[in-house]
């Protein structure tokens, strides 16, 4: 009989093992989404500044959102000329 017992929590370890790297091992799609978007934002937001020094915090802003603005108006430009040829 304790032959039995020792084999029922040999199972029992190995498939907690198992189960603990099928989710460490598994892709965490909502996570790492989440994630994602939390660094977009606080990069857009200007986190990463000192934020006692509010005309640094407001230049940041404006730096990234005219490097967007930029980026969207080449790509425009950019899907215009390809599109003409």
């Amino acid at each position: 009989m304790t032959g039995h017992h020792h084999d029922d929590e040999r199972q029992r370890e190995a498939k907690a093992i198992l189960d603990r790297v099928r989710q460490e091992t598994e892709p965490q799609v909502g996570g790492h989404t989440e994630a994602m978007l939390f660094r977009t934002r606080d990069h857009f937001m200007a986190r990463d500044a000192d934020p006692n020094d509010r005309i640094e915090v407001i230049g940041t802003r404006i730096g990234r959102l005219a490097a967007i603005v930029g980026f969207i108006v080449f790509a425009v430009l950019l899907a215009i000329q390809l599109a003409s040829d």
